[in-house]
């Protein structure tokens, strides 16, 4: 596997990548990095060019204070495209990576031939649909737009905030425990990595914002929705189906049995085999 950084759109991105052939992008969400990907990059590198980067604020890529809004970290995805040669893609985005991708696949619909969207309710439509029931299963959502008292609560306290968000997410509470928890611990207890996280939230009035200037275009291309159907926050609050619909007209939508909202961690092969029959004919 090949592990790289490259300047594009003012930053330094971290990027893993494995495989020949069609590219392919994966995008992480919150609380992770592209670790997230372990289960799928040697399966999907089979058949494709598999790139998966640490988003701005994440990971091994910079944390600048500014610039989380999605349009703008689409355009650090554009820019990572632009240096390594590369044009249209396959597009695949968890959580706040959905958010970049749908984002970059209403930006840039050109270079998206297909997008998959994971355990992901869009941004305008969470804040649409706000009410009691939402407002508490997202309490972190508002949490994290308050402006510096996370970051203070969460010093020092990375094991025990990650370790509340793993339990509480996932089916399995035990899923991420062990190399990977400790991997993400790791990544959260780096210089300014709680705060690009925060900040990646603290984006939301913008990003909603954006989404509500193009709201009555649908993405062009096919897209398949993945959600953990056992997800308090998504699958059982949602009508997931429903709101995808909204979003695209070429849809296809699965919930995924026994998991929670990290399906890709918490039931690899099925998403994988879901992932490869989506992507099958694309070929660059």
């Amino acid at each position: 596997m090949k592990r790289y950084t490259i300047q594009a759109n003012g930053i330094r991105q971290f990027v893993v990548e494995e495989g020949e052939g069609a590219p392919v992008v994966l995008l992480h969400g919150f609380p992770e990095t592209n670790y997230a990907w372990r289960n799928q990059i040697p399966v999907l590198s089979k058949h494709y060019r598999v790139i998966a980067p640490d988003l701005r604020g994440y990971g091994e890529t910079d944390k600048p204070s500014t610039g989380y809004d999605k349009r703008n970290m689409a355009k650090d995805l554009l820019g990572l495209l632009e240096e390594l040669g590369i044009g249209k893609i396959s597009l695949v985005g968890h959580d706040r990576g959905a958010r970049v991708a749908t984002r970059f696949a209403k930006d840039y619909p050109h270079l998206v031939d297909r997008l998959v969207v994971m355990d992901n309710v869009p941004t305008r439509i969470v804040a649409r649909d706000l009410n009691a029931a939402i407002a508490k299963s997202y309490w972190f959502f508002l949490f994290h737009l308050v402006p510096d008292l996370p970051e203070a609560l969460i010093e020092g306290k990375e094991d025990k905030w990650l370790r509340y968000f793993f339990s509480d997410w996932c089916y399995d509470p035990t899923t991420i425990s062990g190399e990977a928890f400790d991997h993400y611990v790791r990544a959260y207890r780096a210089p300014g990595a709680v705060r690009g996280a925060m900040l990646d939230y603290r984006a939301n009035p913008t990003d909603v914002a954006q989404d509500l200037e193009d709201a009555d275009v649908k993405i062009a291309c096919p897209v398949m929705s993945l959600w953990g159907a056992d997800f308090h926050a998504v699958g059982r609050l949602f009508d997931m189906k429903k709101i995808w619909s909204e979003m695209a007209d070429d849809l296809q939508a699965h919930a995924i049995p026994q998991s929670g909202h990290l399906p890709q961690e918490e039931q690899p092969e099925i998403v994988n085999d879901l992932l490869l029959k989506f992507l099958d004919g694309w070929k660059g």
